[in-house]
């Protein structure tokens, strides 16, 4: 893995308005950046590659774990009346769509599971669509050799998983739903609803808040028409903390992503893959805030269960605070992991993103921040494989 300067695309501010990537820039910084590129070879990309797919098995398992144990559903801090709602999506097979693995990952052969963004992951359309047309771009420029590639069939493999959806789950409409206040969650969820759409879906959209319920007790879209199939660019433990929640058990509305991916999306998860396979090659030591193992840690990263993007995440070496980020979570409880410092390019500190739709692992994304702790405003660079 190298860092590479390359010359820009003279226009691919326009491009990327041109083609609905409208917050390349956000609160005035740049997000997305091409003024460099990361090389991988290709015996990296099958080492992510591998990685990714063992440890989704391995992750896959430990829901098989926490839906039988009510212990543990508990210490996942999920709500016990929506416990019945889990156990349901996971023992009727209910499909999942995507997801993606963070890493901390060196170069030189060394990877670590930082997290799992198996529910409401972002930087999905960027990842997809707009560092593939750069690659294209740039290997027309030559600024890249022409046998250039890039770890990336996210596009075509979301489509497939829609036409599976369609196929095996008669669903012939599909509704997209995502917070009113976030244009990065409406971009990605209108990707989404693009690619639904090649695959023969008929879509629709609304937010969240305005997803309705009839006297039959079914959610209902503006129509006051009954939604049968949903994707929802939504935290599951947002909705189960709401009273919206106390309708699930009562219709037969087709989730994405489904209920059981509460337990996946949950810092949790880091603990228990930890107890379930002790040193393994690709885990970091990780504990419950409470366990006492946790104290056998001198340089650890605290997290709490439901925090994103890095929020309320703290970084501790030998007792004291290396760096913080604010934010609202942390009531909820946290996990302890053992520090892996990332990678530092240029001042940068670069963390890997590994996509997995439905089983398979498909695609790359680089993130870089000069802060430790990667962020909503992390940088998004594109990758490139040579060699």
């Amino acid at each position: 893995m190298k860092r590479i300067p390359i010359t820009e695309r003279p226009h691919w501010q326009q491009q990327a308005e041109e083609f609905g990537f409208n917050f390349h820039t956000m609160y005035g910084e740049r997000y997305w950046c091409e003024d460099f590129y990361y090389q991988f070879g290709l015996k990296e990309i099958e080492l992510i590659e591998s990685a990714t797919e063992e440890l989704h098995q391995m992750a896959l398992k430990a829901v098989e774990r926490v839906v039988k144990s009510e212990k543990l559903l508990e210490r996942f801090q999920i709500p016990p009346q929506s416990w019945r709602f889990i156990r349901d999506s996971w023992e009727q097979n209910a499909p999942s769509l995507y997801g993606r693995f963070d890493f901390a990952y060196d170069g030189a052969g060394r990877l670590k599971l930082l997290e799992y963004n198996a529910d409401t992951p972002t930087s999905l359309y960027e990842s997809a669509f707009f560092q593939w047309l750069w690659l294209e771009d740039q290997i027309e420029a030559k600024n890249l050799p022409m046998v250039a590639d890039q770890f990336n069939s996210i596009q075509e493999q979301l489509i497939s998983r829609f036409s599976e959806l369609r196929a095996y789950h008669q669903v012939e409409l599909l509704h997209f739903s995502c917070c009113q206040d976030s244009e990065e969650d409406r971009g990605t969820v209108e990707y989404l609803e693009d690619c639904a759409q090649e695959a023969g879906l008929a879509t629709q959209f609304l937010y969240i808040e305005e997803i309705g319920i009839n006297s039959e007790l079914e959610y209902t879209d503006l129509e006051d028409d009954p939604i049968r199939a949903i994707f929802k660019l939504y935290p599951w433990e947002f909705m189960l903390g709401e009273d919206f929640a106390s309708y699930l058990d009562m219709n037969k509305t087709l989730w994405l992503e489904p209920g059981w991916k509460a337990i996946l999306s949950n810092k949790a998860l880091l603990p228990l893959l930890w107890e379930m396979f002790p040193d393994h090659q690709y885990l970091l030591p990780t504990y419950f805030a409470d366990d006492p193992k946790a104290k056998t840690l001198s340089s650890y990263v605290k997290k709490p269960l439901f925090s994103r993007e890095g929020a309320n995440v703290e970084i501790i070496t030998e007792g004291q605070v290396l760096e913080s980020a604010d934010g609202p979570y942390g009531i909820e409880g946290s996990i302890i992991q053992a520090y892996e410092p990332l990678p530092v390019f240029d001042g940068n500190h670069v963390v890997v993103g590994s996509w997995v739709v439905g089983d398979s692992a498909c695609g790359l994304n680089i993130r870089e921040d000069h802060s430790r702790i990667t962020q909503d405003l992390s940088r998004f660079y594109p990758h490139a494989i040579i060699g």
